[in-house]
């Protein structure tokens, strides 16, 4: 007796396949162009100064002209917002004589490569104390990979953001500052603050009064966030400055 052929899948269903893959690359590629994009100020600042040079491939590298600095810093930018959305903050502290890379991550999500600083910390010779900073979700990811690396970096900085649950920085040596501001309607000063319990006793925290999610970037505003008692450029001077001085204050 033999056997019964193999049914053969339909031209309807083939179509219905082929359909619903090209509906889901679609929904894709509309996922991944919606993000933050940078403002011109934030444009502008990739073009460096007199001071500071920039270059922007691999990575976002602002890097002081003159002298050789001994601090460096990798920032993780939010979820969906542009690295370059950071470079007047990042072109701040490279003023300042520090070495700041900010770290393009995959459809702008920092969850979906989380080490990525390890590459940053290898190519840069010279550098005597690596910090790892992040704003919102990129600080979570920033945690993490501190918590997974501590033989790479000795400090943390949290902007608008908390460690993941899972991430348990209570008994580092690291080095940890934490940034909120009065008015983030997105990361509260009180979700901030509830991730003490997963930061080192000393860990320092600084409150922006009257600042605002989105103004830790220079990329627009956003949805559920609060609004601002003062300008963007404010804020950013006030993050900068206790991030350098946290930074600046670490023995080498």
């Amino acid at each position: 007796m033999s056997a019964a052929p193999r049914s053969r899948p339909g031209l309807a269903a083939v179509l219905w396949s082929v359909a619903g893959l090209a509906a889901a690359a679609a929904g894709l590629g509309l996922w991944a162009s919606l993000f933050h994009r940078p403002l011109p100020e934030a444009l502008a600042s990739l073009q460096g100064t007199e001071r500071v040079a920039v270059t922007t491939s691999p990575w976002g590298v602002f890097q002081p002209r003159t002298g050789k600095p001994r601090i460096g810093l990798v920032l993780y930018p939010a979820s969906r917002v542009d690295w370059r959305s950071y470079a007047p903050a990042a072109l701040a502290m490279a003023r300042q004589g520090i070495l700041v890379v900010v770290v393009p991550m995959p459809f702008n999500i920092a969850a979906l490569d989380p080490d990525r600083a390890k590459d940053v910390v290898k190519s840069f010779k010279g550098i005597r104390l690596w910090a790892i900073a992040g704003h919102a979700e990129g600080g979570a990811i920033a945690a993490r990979f501190a918590a997974r690396n501590p033989s790479l970096v000795r400090a943390l900085v949290l902007w608008a953001a908390r460690p993941a649950a899972g991430d348990n920085l209570s008994a580092s040596r690291l080095a940890v500052l934490s940034v909120s501001a009065s008015r983030d309607g997105i990361v509260t000063p009180l979700v901030v603050r509830g991730s003490a319990w997963l930061l080192p006793a000393a860990t320092r925290w600084v409150t922006i009064e009257g600042g605002n999610h989105a103004q830790f970037g220079s990329y627009g505003a956003q949805w559920r966030d609060g609004a601002p008692l003062i300008s963007r450029e404010q804020q950013q001077e006030k993050a900068v400055r206790a991030t350098v001085e946290m930074l600046k204050a670490l023995p080498m």
